[in-house]
C-alpha cells in the first residue's frame, strides 16, 4: 500500500478533536514528544485498518436492464466491507440488476462478488464477495449522532489519496425523484467527486453513512453550497440481518409506480415515467401535473410519496387527479413493488 501520510495527516487532528483522555505528566512518566510518537504511530494503524475496509466495487449489468439507460452498463464506485464473513455494503443503484461484480481490496486483489440484498427504501445495496479479500472490517457507528458542523472523513476508492475532510452541513429530509424518501439524511461539504457508496467515518473511525449523491443544496435557502448527501448508516441496522438471509427487508414493501416527478412553481411535473411501469401502463404521461392522491392535494414529492404509501403495500390501486394539457382527469394505477421490475440474471 502506498504511504498513508497524507491520511494521517487529515486523521489525528480528528482523534486529538475527540477528546483523547492526556494522563498528567509524572516523574517517570513518558516525554510529551513520545506521547505524540505513539499517538501517531497509533492513528497509523488506525488509518490502514480503516482504509483496508474501504474497496472498489465494479459491476457490468445484465444486457436487458431496465436501470441501463439512466445509470449505464458499466458502474464502478465503493463499497465497504462491514464484517468478517465478506459482506460490502454500498449504494443500490451501484448493483442494481448486474450480469457481473466485482470487489477490489486495498492490496488491489479482485475477486467476484454476489448482489445478496437491496433495499429501496433506504438505498442500500448488500454483497457478498467470492473469495478471501484479506481485508479489515469497518465498525457501525451511531449516525444518529452527528450533528450540524460535525467534522467527518470522506473515503472513495482510492487509498489516502482519495480521503478527504469534510463537515456535516446539514440533517434534513430528502426526496428523489425516483420515489424515494429519506428523513433525515446527512449533507456534507465540501463535495467528493466519487460520491457513489464512499464511506463517511466519524472521530472514533466508524462507518456511520454510505455516499449516494452529488448535490448543489446541502443546505435550504438560496445560495447554493454543493456537497454530497450520505444515507445514514443507522437506518441498515434493523434490516440487515434480512438484507443477509433473504434479500430485502422483512415486511410488505411499499407501492411504486415507476414515477419520476419534480415541483416547479408551486406544482408536481412528472419528469418521466419508467418504460413498461405502473405509470406507464396507465397512461401517464411526461408534462402531466400530479393534483393530488385522492381527495388531498400534492404539491411536492413528499406530499405524493407520503400519500401513496398510507393506502397500503405493493399491489394497492394508487387513484392519482393529474391535469393534462389544462384538463384535469383521474387515472388509477395498480402500484408493484419495485423489485419485482428489474431483471436478474436467470438461474440454472
Amino acid at each position: 500500500m502506498k504511504t498513508l501520510a497524507p491520511l494521517v495527516m487529515l486523521v489525528l487532528p480528528l482523534a486529538l478533536a475527540s477528546g483523547m483522555p492526556v494522563a498528567a505528566q509524572e516523574k517517570g512518566a513518558p516525554s510529551a514528544g513520545a506521547t505524540r510518537g505513539d499517538a501517531s504511530t497509533e492513528a497509523r494503524h488506525r488509518a490502514e485498518a480503516l482504509l483496508s475496509g474501504v474497496v472498489r466495487v465494479r459491476m457490468k449489468a445484465l444486457p436487458d436492464a431496465r436501470t441501463s439507460g439512466t445509470l449505464g452498463i458499466e458502474r464502478e464506485g465503493t463499497g465497504v466491507v462491514i464484517d468478517d464473513d465478506g459482506h460490502v455494503l454500498t449504494i443500490g443503484y451501484l448493483v442494481l440488476e448486474p450480469d457481473a461484480i466485482e470487489v477490489t481490496g486495498a492490496n488491489n486483489k479482485t475477486v467476484p462478488a454476489r448482489l445478496v440484498g437491496y433495499d429501496h427504501e433506504t438505498g442500500f445495496g448488500l454483497l457478498k464477495v467470492q473469495g478471501l479479500l484479506d481485508v479489515k472490517a469497518v465498525a457501525l457507528g451511531d449516525s444518529d449522532r452527528l450533528p450540524p458542523r460535525e467534522p467527518v472523513m470522506v473515503l472513495p476508492w482510492g487509498g489516502p489519496q482519495a480521503a478527504s475532510i469534510a463537515q456535516v452541513v446539514s440533517r434534513r429530509e430528502f426526496t428523489g425523484a425516483w420515489e424515494y424518501l429519506l428523513e433525515s439524511a446527512i449533507f456534507v461539504s465540501p463535495p467528493t467527486r466519487a460520491w457513489a457508496g464512499a464511506a463517511l467515518v466519524n472521530r472514533e473511525y466508524e462507518l456511520v453513512g454510505i455516499g449516494s449523491l452529488l448535490v448543489r443544496d446541502t443546505v435550504p435557502g438560496d445560495q447554493p453550497t454543493p456537497g454530497n448527501m450520505f444515507v445514514p448508516i443507522n437506518l441498515v441496522k434493523p434490516i440487515l440481518t434480512d438484507l443477509k438471509s433473504r434479500g430485502r427487508a422483512a415486511g410488505a414493501p411499499r407501492p411504486w409506480l415507476g414515477l419520476r416527478t419534480e415541483s416547479f412553481q408551486g406544482r408536481l411535473l412528472v419528469t418521466g415515467v419508467s418504460e413498461d411501469a405502473p405509470a406507464d401502463r396507465a397512461g401517464i404521461e411526461r408534462g402531466d401535473i400530479v393534483l393530488g392522491v385522492g381527495p388531498d392535494e400534492v404539491t411536492t414529492q413528499a406530499e405524493l410519496y407520503r400519500r401513496m404509501w398510507a393506502l397500503g403495500p405493493a399491489g394497492t390501486e394508487v387513484p392519482l387527479r393529474i391535469q393534462r394539457r389544462g384538463e384535469a382527469r383521474e387515472v388509477r394505477v395498480k402500484s408493484i413493488d419495485r423489485s419485482a421490475f428489474f431483471r436478474s440474471k436467470p438461474a440454472y
